[in-house]
Parts: C-alpha cells; sequence; structure tokens
C-alpha cells in the first residue's frame, strides 16, 4: 500500500502502528471523539486516513501527535510499527514521574509504620 493515493482506515492504522493494543479499543476511542486528525475532531472509526495526516490524541496522561509515514499492511513488531509514524510529541520528562509512594497518607502502611500510629502504653488502649 504505497503511493499518496492509498488510505487506510483510522482505527485499523492505531492498531497497526501499535498505539492501541486492539482494534476495538482504537474504534472506540475514535468513536468517543478523542482522536483528532490535522486538527479536527473525527467520530467516524472508518475515516480514511494516509501519509503525511497528524494525529492528536492522549494516551495515559499525556497528549500525543504523531505524524503518518506510511500505511502498514500488518499489525507486526514493535520496530515495523513504529517506522509508520514520526513522533511529534515533546519528549516525557523522567522527573515527572513519581516515586513509589511510602507510608504519607499513600498507600497501605507498612508494619513499623502502623507499630508508630499506636501508643506504647498498653493500658492507653483501654
Amino acid at each position: 500500500m504505497t503511493g499518496k493515493s492509498a488510505r487506510l482506515r483510522l482505527d485499523k492504522w492505531l492498531w497497526h502502528a501499535r498505539i492501541f493494543r486492539t482494534r476495538t479499543l482504537a474504534a472506540g476511542q475514535v468513536a468517543a471523539g478523542h482522536v483528532r486528525v490535522n486538527g479536527a475532531r473525527v467520530v467516524k472509526p472508518a475515516q480514511a486516513v494516509g501519509p503525511g495526516d497528524v494525529l492528536t490524541f492522549a494516551q495515559g496522561a499525556r497528549v500525543r501527535v504523531v505524524r503518518i509515514a506510511a500505511l502498514g499492511a500488518r499489525r507486526g513488531p514493535a520496530a515495523e510499527a513504529q517506522a509508520l509514524y514520526d513522533d511529534l510529541s515533546a519528549p516525557e520528562a523522567q522527573d515527572s514521574i513519581p516515586p513509589a509512594p511510602r507510608f504519607e497518607g499513600k498507600g497501605r502502611p507498612t508494619k513499623r509504620d502502623r507499630r508508630k500510629l499506636l501508643p506504647r502504653d498498653p493500658g492507653a488502649l483501654e
């Protein structure tokens, strides 16, 4: 599928490029209006896209912007899928990832933290 007139369904291309794990998830995101093609909101998973189109969508906690470089004939390995698009979004900063939570009101306290919360005097519990 090469050439300027070659087009592919949007949900199928998102699946081929391994942006979404399943084609159903890709179609759901498009149908919900969470994907933009060349700045225009799209709600039809059958929207035809081709090389040169720019897609904007949310993935996790960040917004990704990708330019379609090629159309895939199959859903191949990750290296083949990454060749289908150019990522135009800003790289994710490693500092923005929070460390694993300890007991600061988040998550479950450890046994040591629970001991610190209880009073030391056994008569105080009565």
